[in-house]
């Protein structure tokens, strides 16, 4: 695996550069970045924590002399824990070194990063074929949203989910608004979407276990990794018989494309949530809003977490102290690994290009091992 582009070092008022753990949760309560406040908070769930979550800010080119900004990623992951992780080491110095060529940050260059960043993992999982052949059967989601130049990106392949929390003049009141596309099977569109690209394949979404998934395995349609559904090669023994397909194919079944939208940040635009769908499952974007609109910024990413467990256990009729008792993997049967990264947004931040700016450079990771764990 590639090394992170640089250490991480952040300032924050919460007494720890690289965050906390407690049990199965790794927080960061506070911190600075260029533009505001961030907090950071991931739960594990499953039997290895799948989920990475990271924030950058500072250059956002390889040369030092682009822009200036904030970068924020969260990966979920699915099938273990190598995707996640090689997108959290490698698609942030992927897009400083595209940003560097192209001399700025685009829609182009974020699609060609993610680009860069499957076409890499897929080299390692073409390296480790005949020793870990598992891994090509990992994939992740990826989320990725960038503050620079007034401009927000987000870019998101799978079914994670970022949402704006802006001031309505009229009625003084925060609204929640989605700003990015999901693509999970579960929803007729993208049902339609991937139909239309492989028209002579009548199974290529089917039902299975009430859940709508493609080929009957995976239920979200763009992914970085999941090699066995991007290149034949990969899906054939070694690769565990429960993946294989029993018929070949001769084009990617799965897209590491993401859809990418910009918004032009306004003064009544005060917050960004960026999460993994294990927090959507049970709060909706307006209810999510609501809690970070009422409560300090300090420890919100946690506070966010912590609601939506406490949904999980309702959802059970259970205690919420009773579920936080229970161990990794089994935990899982009650809930997802969570990944939550609120950035605040200075209303200052759109005056005078502060994307341009120079700031030290502010790197954590959430769910790495090697940064948080």
């Amino acid at each position: 695996m590639v090394r992170s582009c640089w250490k991480p070092s952040v300032e924050g008022d919460d007494g720890d550069e690289s965050g906390r753990v407690d049990g199965l949760l790794w927080y960061k309560d506070f911190g600075n970045h260029l533009y505001g406040d961030f907090s950071m908070a991931v739960i594990q769930a499953n039997s290895s924590l799948e989920d990475r979550g990271q924030l950058e800010s500072g250059p956002l080119s390889s040369n030092h002399l682009g822009p200036q900004g904030t970068f924020i990623g969260v990966y979920d992951g699915h099938g273990g824990t190598e995707a996640s992780q090689f997108v959290s080491d490698n698609l942030f110095c992927n897009l400083k070194r595209l940003a560097g060529e192209h001399q700025g940050i685009s829609e182009n260059v974020i699609k060609r990063a993610y680009s860069a960043t499957d076409e890499g993992f897929l080299s390692l999982v073409k390296k480790h074929w005949l020793s870990k052949p598992h891994i090509a059967s990992t994939g992740t989601c990826c989320l990725v949203g960038i503050i620079c130049n007034d401009m927000l990106y987000i870019a998101n392949s799978g079914d994670s989910r970022a949402v704006l929390g802006r001031v309505e003049r009229a009625t003084k009141e925060t609204s929640a608004t989605q700003l990015s596309t999901e693509h999970n099977v579960n929803q007729e569109t993208m049902r339609d979407e991937i139909r239309s690209k492989h028209p002579y394949d009548s199974q290529i979404v089917v039902m299975r276990h009430n859940v709508w998934r493609v080929k009957g395995l995976i239920q979200v349609s763009r992914s970085i990794g999941d090699a066995y559904l991007k290149n034949a090669e990969f899906n054939k023994a070694p690769l565990p018989s429960k993946y294989r397909l029993h018929e070949t194919f001769f084009k990617p079944i799965l897209s590491c494309e993401p859809s990418i939208s910009t918004h032009k940040l306004h003064p009544d635009d005060q917050f960004l949530i960026f999460a993994s769908d294990g927090l959507w499952e049970h709060l909706t974007n307006q209810e999510a809003v609501n809690i970070v609109t009422n409560n300090p910024p300090n420890g919100i990413a946690k506070r966010l977490v912590k609601a939506a467990l406490r949904e999980a256990a309702k959802k059970r009729e259970m205690r919420f102290a009773d579920l936080q008792k229970i161990e990794q993997g089994v935990r899982r049967h009650f809930h997802d690994d969570i990944t939550v990264i609120v950035v605040y947004l200075n209303p200052r931040s759109s005056d005078n290009n502060t994307c341009s700016h120079s700031g030290s450079p502010l790197s954590i990771k959430g769910g790495d091992p090697a940064y948080s764990y």
